[in-house]
């Protein structure tokens, strides 16, 4: 059995919530199994929030404060929590960037817009002052630095295999000048390349396939089950049910199997690039 790995309860809100929640469960002398008892949430999601990689939802708060009979402690740092997780994101995306600290696999599907983990700042930028016009310039920052510092997990001890799927019209779309498209596809090539990641690119002329719906990502860890994550517009849901996993995995399998090659998916990201130095996109 591996050691067991205890948060450092000093490092963040989350990781005090989380240390709080193993002390008070070993305290009252209750198994993870226990705790869980009528809750309707499952081991591996407790674990995971004593870990500090999952925020508590309210509903779990309350039923933990019953059994552990902590008069409303951890429902009152919910709040303290959700807004220390936020950092900068959406709430709905908050656990998700939470949780890909944590993660062995990176899968993204992306058909509207290139992944964050991908993002240049230009181009995150662009995106977020498109869905966010009245917001101020020190707000769109705030999230342009927020997604930025997640790729910083291609650098950390043991980085996430990664594994896009793009839809080509992401890269034939100019979402931003010549000069700043050119930079976001040679920055997409060069992380894809450097960080022996995965891309594969589903060509315009596919017509029907598989995952014809919004973004999708999927994650595993080494210690807890896998998650689905899926995204519309100003929504997200995180998917923990094995068989809802499944079906999901299955889609993003057939989806694979109708894209090209990584090799020749980087050959078309590349000649993009140049596409847009020349100024042959517009031809």
């Amino acid at each position: 059995m591996p050691p067991r790995k205890d948060p450092d309860a000093s490092a963040n809100v989350p990781s005090f919530y989380g240390a709080e929640l193993r002390y008070r469960r070993e305290l009252a002398g209750l198994t993870l199994e226990q705790l869980a008892e009528g809750s309707f949430r499952g081991v591996p999601f407790l674990s995971q929030i004593e870990r500090a990689e999952r925020r508590m939802p309210l509903d779990l708060a309350r039923h933990v404060d019953k059994v552990l009979r902590t008069d409303g402690f951890f429902e009152r740092r919910c709040e303290d929590a959700r807004r220390a997780r936020q950092s900068g994101h959406a709430e709905y995306f908050a656990d998700v960037a939470e949780m890909e600290q944590h993660a062995e696999t990176i899968e993204d599907w992306a058909p509207m817009l290139v992944p964050g983990l991908l993002q240049t700042a230009a181009y995150a930028r662009a995106i977020v002052r498109a869905a966010m016009p009245r917001a101020s310039d020190e707000e769109v920052e705030e999230k342009v630095n927020a997604r930025m510092e997640r790729a910083k997990i291609f650098g950390s001890e043991n980085p996430p295999k990664f594994w896009a799927v793009l839809e080509e019209s992401l890269i034939r779309r100019p979402a931003l000048p010549d000069e700043r498209m050119k930079e976001l596809l040679q920055h997409i090539a060069q992380v894809v390349r450097s960080t022996h990641s995965i891309l594969q690119i589903v060509p315009q002329t596919t017509g029907v396939h598989p995952f014809m719906m919004g973004m999708t990502r999927f994650m595993t860890f080494p210690d807890a089950p896998p998650v689905v994550y899926t995204e519309s517009l100003h929504s997200g849901q995180l998917i923990d049910d094995p068989a809802l996993v499944k079906q999901y995995r299955e889609s993003y399998d057939l989806l694979r199997a109708a894209a090209l090659p990584p090799e020749a998916s980087l050959a078309i990201i590349e000649a993009a690039a140049e596409d847009y130095r020349d100024g042959k996109h517009r031809d």
